[in-house]
């Protein structure tokens, strides 16, 4: 929150405060003229027991107060369901006449209010937009963030996947590629890619093709049927990147103790 939108709150709450206050002092004000125009005169003892008294005679013929209770739920009194009682009486049993209740009552009329304007919104008007259309428009709104993502030099890092990647021989790839290779792909490829469970990575024939956009998918999705794990969670785009540059740098390096070919011979 900044500091103007901080200080716009504490003008509200200062102003509702001195709108309380200045109501409160307006009906001290009230209460003093109206003792002023009309002042109460001290009763006796004897007569302030008579005015209890007829208080108390008014408020017993005043019909009991309801709760909130009964009157969020609808209810009556126990005192009132002599009223209540229907006509027909079956087997000596008499059944009240109860209203519904009003929170029932609530929301089946809001329920109607809602389905008239949603079916007015999405039907008649039509200015809502139904499911198929929500997923088109979402489609292209994830579209245009990706693209505004890839567009921010701050994610260059990230921009790179299995579409766009290029072959590079740059020496800062390739070591980078390298040290990835050394702590994650010896224990299957082998230290120089000869290949132990893992295919040989140094010579003509690929399971999953050879170019470099291939390389970076198997390396990013994993083949899992054959025990070669997914690094797309533990590696960023551009690590990735520097691994498939590393493996490719190998065509040709001919290691010793190098694993038979497998897979199909690439061009």
């Amino acid at each position: 929150m900044s500091y103007q939108d901080l200080m716009v709150v504490v003008l509200c709450i200062t102003a509702i405060i001195i709108l309380i206050v200045a109501m409160l002092m307006l009906k001290v004000i009230k209460l003093f003229a109206n003792e002023a125009l009309n002042p109460t005169p001290f009763a006796t003892a004897e007569e302030r027991e008579q005015r209890r008294l007829a208080e108390q005679k008014a408020a017993a013929l005043l019909p009991p107060k309801p709760s909130i209770w009964n009157k969020l739920m609808g209810l009556k009194p126990l005192s009132e369901e002599k009223d209540l009682v229907m006509e027909h009486t079956f087997d000596g049993i008499a059944e009240l006449d109860n209203p519904t209740p009003r929170w029932f009552m609530l929301l089946f009329y809001g329920s109607l209010i809602f389905a008239a304007g949603y079916l007015f919104h999405y039907e008649v008007l039509g200015t809502g937009l139904d499911q198929d259309q929500e997923y088109l428009a979402e489609i292209e709104q994830a579209a245009r963030d990706k693209e505004a993502f890839l567009s921010d030099p701050k994610n260059a890092k990230s921009a790179v996947n299995e579409n766009n990647i290029v072959q590079s021989n740059d020496d800062v790839i390739i070591k980078s590629g390298a040290a990835l290779f050394v702590n994650r792909c010896t224990p299957c490829h082998g230290e120089n890619g000869e290949g132990i469970v893992g295919p040989n990575l140094t010579d003509e024939y690929w399971m999953h093709g050879g170019t470099v956009k291939d390389v970076f998918k198997v390396i990013k999705y994993g083949v899992p049927e054959k025990g070669m794990v997914a690094w797309e969670k533990s590696l960023s785009a551009q690590q990735i990147a520097d691994l498939t540059n590393y493996v490719l740098s190998l065509q040709g390096s001919k290691p010793a103790n190098a694993k038979a070919p497998q897979g199909e011979k690439q061009p």
